[in-house]
Protein backbone atom coordinates (compact mmCIF):
# COMPACT_ATOMS: atom_id res chain seq x y z
CA UNK A 1 0.00 0.00 0.00
CA UNK A 2 1.71 3.07 -1.55
CA UNK A 3 1.50 6.88 0.06
CA UNK A 4 -0.18 7.96 -3.12
CA UNK A 5 2.19 10.87 -3.33
CA UNK A 6 2.42 12.45 -6.87
CA UNK A 7 6.48 12.26 -6.15
CA UNK A 8 7.88 8.97 -5.76
CA UNK A 9 9.05 8.26 -2.32
CA UNK A 10 12.31 6.21 -2.57
CA UNK A 11 14.73 4.93 0.03
CA UNK A 12 18.53 5.88 -1.18
CA UNK A 13 21.24 3.54 0.40
CA UNK A 14 24.91 4.31 -0.26
CA UNK A 15 27.85 1.65 1.31
CA UNK A 16 30.18 3.14 -1.50
CA UNK A 17 33.35 3.44 1.12
CA UNK A 18 33.45 3.92 4.90
CA UNK A 19 29.98 5.53 5.61
CA UNK A 20 27.05 3.74 5.96
CA UNK A 21 23.91 5.88 4.68
CA UNK A 22 20.22 6.17 3.94
CA UNK A 23 17.90 8.87 3.34
CA UNK A 24 14.42 9.12 2.04
CA UNK A 25 13.54 11.38 -0.97
CA UNK A 26 10.15 13.08 -2.25
CA UNK A 27 10.97 13.54 -5.28
CA UNK A 28 13.58 15.86 -5.45
CA UNK A 29 12.86 16.94 -1.50
CA UNK A 30 14.82 15.22 1.31
CA UNK A 31 12.72 13.98 4.09
CA UNK A 32 15.69 12.29 6.18
CA UNK A 33 19.70 11.79 5.50
CA UNK A 34 21.39 9.17 8.26
CA UNK A 35 25.07 8.90 7.99
CA UNK A 36 26.70 6.56 10.45
CA UNK A 37 30.77 7.24 10.19
CA UNK A 38 33.32 4.56 10.79
CA UNK A 39 36.22 6.69 11.51
CA UNK A 40 36.64 5.42 14.81
CA UNK A 41 36.85 2.51 13.55
CA UNK A 42 39.82 2.69 10.83
CA UNK A 43 41.75 6.04 12.71
CA UNK A 44 43.76 3.44 14.24
CA UNK A 45 44.85 2.21 10.81
CA UNK A 46 45.46 5.33 9.20
CA UNK A 47 43.03 4.64 6.15
CA UNK A 48 39.81 2.36 5.66
CA UNK A 49 40.56 -1.25 5.57
CA UNK A 50 37.96 -3.06 3.76
CA UNK A 51 37.28 -5.71 5.67
CA UNK A 52 36.55 -3.46 8.56
CA UNK A 53 34.62 -1.24 6.66
CA UNK A 54 32.08 -4.22 5.18
CA UNK A 55 31.51 -5.48 8.88
CA UNK A 56 30.33 -2.34 9.86
CA UNK A 57 28.41 -1.71 7.17
CA UNK A 58 26.27 -5.22 7.42
CA UNK A 59 26.18 -3.99 11.56
CA UNK A 60 25.17 -1.11 11.06
CA UNK A 61 22.92 -0.65 7.92
CA UNK A 62 19.60 -2.35 9.32
CA UNK A 63 19.45 0.65 12.06
CA UNK A 64 20.79 3.48 9.36
CA UNK A 65 17.48 2.29 7.10
CA UNK A 66 15.61 2.41 10.42
CA UNK A 67 16.29 5.94 11.32
CA UNK A 68 15.97 6.99 8.02
CA UNK A 69 12.20 6.29 8.03
CA UNK A 70 11.35 7.47 11.38
CA UNK A 71 12.81 10.54 10.38
CA UNK A 72 11.17 10.62 7.32
CA UNK A 73 7.97 10.21 8.90
CA UNK A 74 8.31 13.04 11.19
CA UNK A 75 9.27 15.43 8.59
CA UNK A 76 6.63 14.29 5.77
CA UNK A 77 3.57 13.95 9.05
CA UNK A 78 2.83 10.29 7.60
CA UNK A 79 3.94 7.61 8.62
CA UNK A 80 6.42 5.70 5.66
CA UNK A 81 7.85 2.44 6.58
CA UNK A 82 9.09 -0.21 3.41
CA UNK A 83 5.89 -1.05 2.68
CA UNK A 84 4.65 1.95 1.37
CA UNK A 85 7.59 3.14 -0.45
CA UNK A 86 7.49 3.50 -4.04
CA UNK A 87 10.82 2.48 -4.33
CA UNK A 88 14.60 1.57 -3.06
CA UNK A 89 17.49 2.99 -4.88
CA UNK A 90 21.77 2.14 -4.54
CA UNK A 91 24.66 2.75 -5.26
CA UNK A 92 26.53 0.17 -7.60
CA UNK A 93 29.72 1.97 -8.08
CA UNK A 94 32.12 3.39 -7.80
CA UNK A 95 33.69 2.65 -4.17
CA UNK A 96 35.23 -0.41 -2.62
CA UNK A 97 33.78 -3.15 -4.08
CA UNK A 98 33.29 -5.31 -0.91
CA UNK A 99 31.55 -2.30 0.88
CA UNK A 100 29.01 -1.87 -1.99
CA UNK A 101 27.93 -5.34 -1.97
CA UNK A 102 26.55 -4.83 1.60
CA UNK A 103 24.65 -1.73 0.04
CA UNK A 104 23.47 -4.05 -2.82
CA UNK A 105 22.69 -7.06 -1.16
CA UNK A 106 20.46 -4.95 1.47
CA UNK A 107 18.73 -3.07 -1.32
CA UNK A 108 17.92 -6.63 -3.42
CA UNK A 109 16.41 -7.89 -0.28
CA UNK A 110 13.94 -5.01 0.11
CA UNK A 111 13.10 -4.93 -3.20
CA UNK A 112 12.21 -8.66 -3.11
CA UNK A 113 10.61 -8.64 -0.39
CA UNK A 114 8.46 -5.52 0.21
CA UNK A 115 8.10 -5.90 -4.12
CA UNK A 116 9.32 -2.21 -4.84
CA UNK A 117 11.28 -1.56 -8.15
CA UNK A 118 15.17 -0.70 -7.51
CA UNK A 119 17.34 1.42 -9.33
CA UNK A 120 20.83 1.27 -9.81
CA UNK A 121 22.54 4.84 -8.59
CA UNK A 122 26.30 5.99 -10.10
CA UNK A 123 27.63 7.41 -6.83
CA UNK A 124 29.35 9.99 -8.69
CA UNK A 125 25.48 11.13 -10.27
CA UNK A 126 24.81 12.03 -7.08
CA UNK A 127 27.51 13.76 -5.97
CA UNK A 128 27.11 15.79 -9.37
CA UNK A 129 23.24 16.42 -8.91
CA UNK A 130 23.41 16.99 -4.85
CA UNK A 131 22.66 21.00 -5.92
CA UNK A 132 19.71 19.87 -6.67
CA UNK A 133 18.44 18.56 -3.58
CA UNK A 134 15.74 20.61 -1.77
CA UNK A 135 15.08 20.47 2.04
CA UNK A 136 12.15 18.59 3.34
CA UNK A 137 10.05 21.69 2.55
CA UNK A 138 11.01 21.56 -1.29
CA UNK A 139 12.78 24.91 -0.90
CA UNK A 140 16.63 25.84 -1.08
CA UNK A 141 17.84 23.24 -3.68
CA UNK A 142 18.00 24.00 -7.90
CA UNK A 143 15.59 23.63 -10.10
CA UNK A 144 17.40 22.75 -13.83
CA UNK A 145 15.54 23.31 -17.08
CA UNK A 146 16.09 22.61 -20.59
CA UNK A 147 17.69 26.66 -20.65
CA UNK A 148 20.34 25.24 -18.17
CA UNK A 149 22.09 22.97 -20.52
CA UNK A 150 24.62 22.58 -21.44
CA UNK A 151 26.18 23.05 -17.48
CA UNK A 152 29.00 21.90 -16.48
CA UNK A 153 29.80 19.82 -13.33
CA UNK A 154 33.13 19.93 -10.99
CA UNK A 155 33.09 16.52 -8.45
CA UNK A 156 35.37 16.97 -5.70
CA UNK A 157 36.01 14.69 -3.25
CA UNK A 158 37.86 12.34 -1.32
CA UNK A 159 38.66 9.84 -3.92
CA UNK A 160 37.56 11.68 -7.51
CA UNK A 161 38.28 14.80 -9.11
CA UNK A 162 36.50 15.29 -12.18
CA UNK A 163 34.90 18.04 -14.15
CA UNK A 164 32.11 16.49 -16.26
CA UNK A 165 29.96 18.19 -19.44
CA UNK A 166 26.38 17.74 -18.56
CA UNK A 167 24.24 17.77 -21.53
CA UNK A 168 21.05 17.05 -19.81
CA UNK A 169 20.46 15.25 -16.59
CA UNK A 170 21.44 11.53 -17.07
CA UNK A 171 23.59 12.51 -20.88
CA UNK A 172 27.23 13.19 -18.92
CA UNK A 173 30.65 13.14 -20.70
CA UNK A 174 34.02 13.33 -17.93
CA UNK A 175 36.05 15.91 -20.24
CA UNK A 176 38.73 16.09 -17.29
CA UNK A 177 39.88 14.11 -14.27
CA UNK A 178 42.90 13.61 -12.62
CA UNK A 179 45.62 11.63 -13.57
CA UNK A 180 46.81 10.29 -9.84
CA UNK A 181 45.47 11.63 -6.48
CA UNK A 182 42.18 12.58 -5.82
CA UNK A 183 41.92 16.28 -4.32
CA UNK A 184 40.85 14.59 -0.99
CA UNK A 185 43.70 12.18 -1.22
CA UNK A 186 46.25 15.18 -1.48
CA UNK A 187 44.67 16.88 1.47
CA UNK A 188 45.38 13.66 3.07
CA UNK A 189 48.76 12.78 2.61
CA UNK A 190 49.37 16.32 3.01
CA UNK A 191 48.12 15.92 6.37
CA UNK A 192 49.45 13.06 7.42
CA UNK A 193 52.86 14.35 6.11
CA UNK A 194 52.13 17.15 9.02
CA UNK A 195 51.38 13.94 11.23
CA UNK A 196 47.79 15.51 11.69
CA UNK A 197 45.43 12.27 12.40
CA UNK A 198 42.91 10.69 10.60
CA UNK A 199 41.08 11.69 8.52
CA UNK A 200 43.45 14.35 7.73
CA UNK A 201 42.20 16.87 5.00
CA UNK A 202 39.50 18.22 7.12
CA UNK A 203 42.16 19.35 10.23
CA UNK A 204 44.06 20.74 7.06
CA UNK A 205 41.14 22.92 6.33
CA UNK A 206 41.14 23.95 9.38
CA UNK A 207 44.29 25.06 10.06
CA UNK A 208 44.77 26.64 6.71
CA UNK A 209 42.93 28.92 7.72
CA UNK A 210 45.19 30.15 10.78
CA UNK A 211 48.09 30.22 8.20
CA UNK A 212 49.99 32.64 5.76
CA UNK A 213 49.63 30.86 2.17
CA UNK A 214 52.38 33.27 0.84
CA UNK A 215 54.87 31.85 3.10
CA UNK A 216 55.60 28.68 1.17
CA UNK A 217 56.66 28.66 -2.12
CA UNK A 218 54.31 25.47 -3.86
CA UNK A 219 53.86 24.83 -7.09
CA UNK A 220 50.68 24.94 -9.11
CA UNK A 221 49.83 21.78 -11.06
CA UNK A 222 50.21 21.68 -15.05
CA UNK A 223 49.47 25.76 -14.84
CA UNK A 224 51.84 25.58 -18.29
CA UNK A 225 49.36 22.59 -20.05
CA UNK A 226 46.34 24.88 -21.73
CA UNK A 227 45.84 22.23 -23.66
CA UNK A 228 44.38 19.60 -21.12
CA UNK A 229 41.33 19.57 -18.91
CA UNK A 230 43.02 16.93 -16.45
CA UNK A 231 44.18 17.37 -13.09
CA UNK A 232 47.60 15.93 -11.05
CA UNK A 233 47.98 16.92 -7.30
CA UNK A 234 51.49 14.58 -7.27
CA UNK A 235 54.06 17.10 -8.12
CA UNK A 236 52.29 19.66 -4.82
CA UNK A 237 52.40 17.07 -2.77
CA UNK A 238 56.05 15.93 -3.71
CA UNK A 239 56.93 19.50 -2.93
CA UNK A 240 55.22 19.53 0.03
CA UNK A 241 56.92 16.57 1.26
CA UNK A 242 60.95 17.49 0.43
CA UNK A 243 60.19 20.56 2.50
CA UNK A 244 58.47 19.26 5.46
CA UNK A 245 61.03 16.13 5.73
CA UNK A 246 64.14 17.46 3.90
CA UNK A 247 63.89 21.47 4.75
CA UNK A 248 62.29 22.59 7.28
CA UNK A 249 62.84 19.99 10.44
CA UNK A 250 61.16 20.26 13.58
CA UNK A 251 58.05 22.72 12.74
CA UNK A 252 56.01 25.00 15.17
CA UNK A 253 52.54 25.42 15.03
CA UNK A 254 52.66 28.26 13.23
CA UNK A 255 54.54 26.29 10.41
CA UNK A 256 52.19 24.06 10.41
CA UNK A 257 49.41 26.56 9.78
CA UNK A 258 51.47 28.02 6.92
CA UNK A 259 52.04 24.74 5.14
CA UNK A 260 48.48 23.96 5.52
CA UNK A 261 47.36 27.51 4.06
CA UNK A 262 50.16 27.13 0.61
CA UNK A 263 49.28 24.19 0.25
CA UNK A 264 45.53 24.62 -0.32
CA UNK A 265 46.31 27.96 -1.91
CA UNK A 266 47.84 25.80 -4.95
CA UNK A 267 45.31 23.07 -5.08
CA UNK A 268 42.53 25.86 -5.02
CA UNK A 269 44.52 27.84 -7.81
CA UNK A 270 44.72 24.27 -9.67
CA UNK A 271 40.87 23.99 -9.98
CA UNK A 272 40.48 27.55 -11.08
CA UNK A 273 43.05 26.85 -13.63
CA UNK A 274 41.20 24.00 -14.88
CA UNK A 275 37.52 25.15 -14.37
CA UNK A 276 38.47 28.36 -16.09
CA UNK A 277 39.79 26.25 -19.31
CA UNK A 278 36.64 24.43 -18.98
CA UNK A 279 34.37 27.47 -19.17
CA UNK A 280 36.12 28.81 -22.28
CA UNK A 281 35.85 25.65 -24.30
CA UNK A 282 32.28 24.44 -23.33
CA UNK A 283 30.64 27.74 -22.89
CA UNK A 284 27.99 26.30 -20.02
CA UNK A 285 25.23 28.15 -19.00
CA UNK A 286 25.71 27.09 -15.21
CA UNK A 287 28.47 25.14 -12.67
CA UNK A 288 26.99 22.26 -10.43
CA UNK A 289 29.90 21.40 -7.81
CA UNK A 290 29.14 18.34 -5.21
CA UNK A 291 32.33 16.20 -3.14
CA UNK A 292 33.69 16.41 0.41
CA UNK A 293 36.06 18.68 -0.86
CA UNK A 294 33.56 21.25 -1.72
CA UNK A 295 32.69 22.01 1.84
CA UNK A 296 35.42 24.11 2.69
CA UNK A 297 34.28 27.69 2.33
CA UNK A 298 37.44 28.86 0.98
CA UNK A 299 37.24 26.29 -1.96
CA UNK A 300 33.35 27.79 -2.19
CA UNK A 301 34.87 31.15 -2.32
CA UNK A 302 37.46 30.36 -5.10
CA UNK A 303 34.78 28.45 -7.27
CA UNK A 304 32.52 31.36 -7.46
CA UNK A 305 35.07 33.91 -7.98
CA UNK A 306 36.06 32.07 -10.75
CA UNK A 307 32.34 31.65 -12.36
CA UNK A 308 31.58 35.29 -10.93
CA UNK A 309 34.14 36.54 -13.70
CA UNK A 310 32.49 35.05 -17.01
CA UNK A 311 28.80 35.73 -15.78
CA UNK A 312 28.22 32.45 -14.32
CA UNK A 313 26.66 31.13 -11.09
CA UNK A 314 28.34 28.39 -9.10
CA UNK A 315 25.46 25.97 -7.30
CA UNK A 316 26.56 23.70 -4.17
CA UNK A 317 24.53 21.58 -1.99
CA UNK A 318 22.12 23.24 0.53
CA UNK A 319 23.48 21.05 4.04
CA UNK A 320 26.81 19.70 5.05
CA UNK A 321 25.36 16.03 4.99
CA UNK A 322 25.23 16.41 1.16
CA UNK A 323 28.51 17.21 0.65
CA UNK A 324 29.70 14.08 1.80
CA UNK A 325 29.08 10.15 1.13
CA UNK A 326 24.97 9.73 1.57
CA UNK A 327 21.41 7.83 0.92
CA UNK A 328 19.76 11.10 0.26
CA UNK A 329 21.66 11.93 -2.74
CA UNK A 330 21.28 8.13 -4.06
CA UNK A 331 17.46 8.64 -3.90
CA UNK A 332 17.36 12.08 -5.37
CA UNK A 333 19.07 10.99 -8.52
CA UNK A 334 16.55 8.16 -8.46
CA UNK A 335 13.64 10.28 -8.76
CA UNK A 336 14.39 10.99 -11.91
CA UNK A 337 14.85 7.57 -13.40
CA UNK A 338 11.72 6.47 -11.10
CA UNK A 339 9.68 8.69 -13.94
CA UNK A 340 11.39 7.17 -16.53
CA UNK A 341 10.99 3.82 -15.05
CA UNK A 342 14.59 3.25 -14.95
CA UNK A 343 14.35 -0.17 -13.15
CA UNK A 344 16.64 -2.70 -12.65
CA UNK A 345 14.77 -5.47 -14.58
CA UNK A 346 16.35 -8.44 -12.58
CA UNK A 347 18.27 -8.57 -9.58
CA UNK A 348 20.39 -11.26 -10.50
CA UNK A 349 21.95 -8.90 -12.87
CA UNK A 350 23.22 -5.56 -10.64
CA UNK A 351 26.39 -6.52 -9.79
CA UNK A 352 28.90 -4.07 -7.72
CA UNK A 353 30.73 -1.49 -10.58
CA UNK A 354 33.97 -0.28 -8.14
CA UNK A 355 35.08 1.77 -11.01
CA UNK A 356 32.11 2.77 -12.60
CA UNK A 357 32.08 5.86 -14.48
CA UNK A 358 30.05 9.00 -15.66
CA UNK A 359 30.31 7.93 -18.92
CA UNK A 360 28.12 6.18 -21.51
CA UNK A 361 29.25 2.66 -22.31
Amino acid sequence: MGLKSLKPIILGIDTSCDETSAGVTHGDAVLSNVISSQIDLHKIWGGVVPDIARRAHQERIDEVIEKSLILASRNFNKKINLENIDAVAVTYGPGLAIALEVGIEKAKEISKKYNKPLMAVNHLEGHLLSAMAKDSLGEKGLTLAKRDFPALGLIISGKHTEIVLVRDIGDYEVVGETLDDAIGEAYDKVGRMLELGYPAGPVVTKFAKLGDSSRFTLPVPMRNKKDSLDFSFSGLKTAVYYMVKKDLGVMSKQDVYDMCASFENSAILHLQDKLELAINKYNPKLILVGGGVASSPKVRASIRKTTHNFGLKAYFPNSNKLYMDNGAMIGLVASNKYVNKDFVANLIDLEREPRASLNKP
